[in-house]
């Protein structure tokens, strides 16, 4: 008997007791289904969060600040009250500042790739160009050169040039009266910014103005902030240089820095940068996402559990199908050794019986979970859906490396499950058999 004969066969001798290999199957379809199931919303979940991670720069970005204005943040944090000791050297919250001696220093750690003062910048507004209508905005500028922001529409900005550019959000769409985000894209906004020094002197007449191209519109995700808008380099440079005109360097404080540094040496730089001056500490990306993605991953695997739970049931019942399987075809399995079927055949039918219970429990399984998914997608997504501002996110997300690996763990389940019922029949005498009443 062929291969091929063997498989027709066997997935034929599954009909012979229809309720029970439905039954088995159904088990089968139970844990397979939830698998799938959680597995695609895991998928789902991480995807997002690794399109956030890479919307904020990567493993690798992280944001310093000196030690004192850090421990004294947490301290505030705390609940109750808990009081520091001054320090000369490390001053208070606000005295505390990155000095460019510092910043050399850091930049000179093993590992750092880039590292920028992060400049706080406080416009008076901004407007769309030729409009009347003026907004508050709170604006941004971070190394885009490691950021992979989730776009609606446009691109990124390009800080190679000297080009004032600007990536605004969604929520600036209706504002602005466009219909799209492709509508944005390549229009031009003024942003007002105060000249500080000058507005002691001359309060009515110390704006300055600036024009910048909207060049994409960021998709909204959960790490995003509501109303920060990115700018270019040479457009934060800009208006920071209008904000501190006529304000002498030395006068100027800097609190944070952001940059891009090797994933691999994290924990090492973390301690050299603790070392230089006062003492630096920054935060990574992993600290601010790493909670979010431990809870939804606890989730799921209570969940597993249930489908693994399911799936131990489903084994138990393919042993017992199949035992009782070759029980009832005794004299069928005498028969087939007395005209000369040899042990492996025998083996090799009992057991692609047992594998074709696993594959179609866990097609059905596929199949039923990629429905609901299908259809959950839909319903989050839909006008007043829970996802509905998040376009982005596909809460289930099936994929050939998520399903497949199931599909063949479960056939693997059910083969080793029917190795006992298949070697049972294998070992059978066919004397002995053929007697069997």
């Amino acid at each position: 008997m062929k291969f091929f004969d063997i498989v027709k066969t066997a997935n034929s001798n599954l009909l012979r007791n229809k309720v029970r290999s439905f039954l088995t199957i159904l088990a089968i379809f139970i844990g397979s289904f939830t698998i799938i199931l959680n597995s695609a919303i895991n998928a789902g979940v991480n995807d997002f969060i690794d399109k956030q991670v890479a919307s904020i720069g990567g493993d690798g970005f992280i944001e310093v600040m000196p030690g004192a204005a850090i421990e004294q943040m947490m301290a505030m944090s705390e609940t109750g009250s808990k009081v520091t000791k001054y320090s000369e050297k490390s001053g208070s919250m606000l005295s505390a500042t990155i000095t460019n001696e510092d910043l050399e220093a850091m930049r000179a750690v093993d590992g750092v790739n880039k590292l920028e003062i992060f400049h706080i910048l406080s416009p008076e507004w901004m407007r769309l160009d030729g409009e009347e209508n003026k907004y508050n905005v709170t604006l941004q500028y971070l190394p885009t050169d490691t950021f992979n922001l989730d776009l609606s529409a446009g691109r990124m900005i390009n800080n190679d040039t000297d080009d004032f550019e600007i990536i605004i959000n969604e929520d600036w769409l209706e504002p602005f009266n466009f219909e799209k985000a492709e509508d944005a894209v390549d229009k031009t906004v003024e942003i007002s910014i105060k000249k500080t020094a000058k507005c002691y002197v001359v309060p009515d007449d110390c704006l300055a103005t600036v024009k910048a191209k909207i060049v994409g519109v960021q998709a909204p995700g959960v790490l995003s902030m509501d109303g920060d808008l990115l700018v270019s380099r040479a457009l934060d440079n800009k208006l920071y240089a209008l904000a501190n005109e006529d304000i002498p360097e030395e006068s100027l404080q800097n609190y944070f820095a952001v940059g891009d540094v090797d994933p691999d040496k994290i924990d090492e730089i973390r301690e050299k940068f603790k070392e230089i001056g006062s003492g630096y500490q920054f935060l990574t990306v992993s600290d601010t996402v790493g909670m979010i993605r431990t809870f939804f991953d606890v989730i799921l695997a209570v969940f597993n559990i249930f489908g693994a739970i399911a799936l131990l049931a489903a084994a138990i019942g393919i042993i017992n199908t199949l035992f009782m399987s070759v029980q009832e075809r005794t004299r069928e399995i005498g028969l087939d050794k007395a005209l000369g079927m040899s042990r492996f055949k025998i083996f090799l039918s009992f057991s692609i019986e047992a594998i074709s219970l696993g594959f179609w429990g866990s097609i059905f399984g596929m199949a039923v979970s990629m429905g609901i998914g299908y259809f959950v997608n839909n319903l989050v997504h839909g006008e007043d859906g829970l996802l509905a501002d998040f376009p982005t996110f596909d809460l289930v997300r099936f994929s050939p490396e998520v399903v497949i690996p199931i599909v063949l763990l479960v056939m693997l389940i059910a083969f080793l499950s029917g190795t006992l019922p298949a070697i049972k029949a294998a070992r059978k005498d066919p004397i002995d058999a053929l007697r069997y009443e």
